[in-house]
């Protein structure tokens, strides 16, 4: 090696080598990071509806489901989040008169609506036939759940009243009875963890005037 010095790399040689390489490496990142757009606002919508019997009118984020905008936005904390993926039917709101899940549904979806939510079917003075059938047969425990089966039950028997058929019709020409058998499988998307369904099923039966 002494005989070919062009071959010799000194200490400073390689230092001087490495820095440069890095700083060809970071510069046109630096450069990207420079010219990269500013985080733009998420598009927000106005939304016009009335909540029991109120009208209301929101501006948000288009992404907001309509249970978020009925508990942060109007602070209507009685309509609960359960699992958030339609699947267990804590948060059941009114609109127009049917049941939905409403953590499924976009609040910008319900333009012109007229929901209820539990605080809209009754007070404390004054409670809806439904709510006061589940405090005369204990249909709740822990509670989270009762504003969503309630709602829930509400519907039902407006849905039997109209005749809507059900999976365990096994005449579909005939009209569904308030039966038994009947509410527990029109009830059988909202879940209660603490298993109070007898309860609950007496409560319904109370209020459509059958037995359990």
């Amino acid at each position: 090696m002494a005989d070919r010095p062009e071959l010799e790399i000194s200490r400073r040689g390689v230092l001087a080598s490495g820095a440069m390489g890095a700083a060809i490496v970071v510069a046109p990142a630096a450069a990207v990071a420079q010219t990269a757009p500013e985080t733009q606002a998420p598009p927000t919508l106005s939304v016009r509806f009335k909540v029991n019997g109120r009208a209301q009118e929101l501006t948000v984020d288009t992404r907001t489901t309509l249970l978020d905008a009925l508990r942060e936005h109007l602070q209507l904390t009685g309509t609960k989040k359960g699992c958030d993926h339609g699947q267990c039917g804590a948060c059941t709101v009114l609109v127009g008169g049917k049941r939905i899940n409403s953590c499924l549904t976009l609040a910008v979806m319900h333009e012109g609506d007229e929901i209820v939510t539990i605080e809209g079917l009754g007070t404390p003075d004054k409670l809806h036939p439904m709510q006061a059938a589940f405090v005369k047969h204990d249909g709740y425990q822990c509670g989270y759940c009762t504003p969503g089966q309630i709602c829930s039950a509400v519907a039902v028997l407006d849905e039997i009243r109209r005749g809507v058929p059900s999976h365990v019709q096994t005449d579909l020409t005939k009209r569904p009875i308030a039966s038994n058998m009947e509410m527990r499988e029109r009830m059988s998307g909202n879940i209660c963890r603490c298993g109070a369904y007898s309860n609950i099923a007496d409560a319904m039966a109370d209020v459509a005037g059958v037995k359990a």
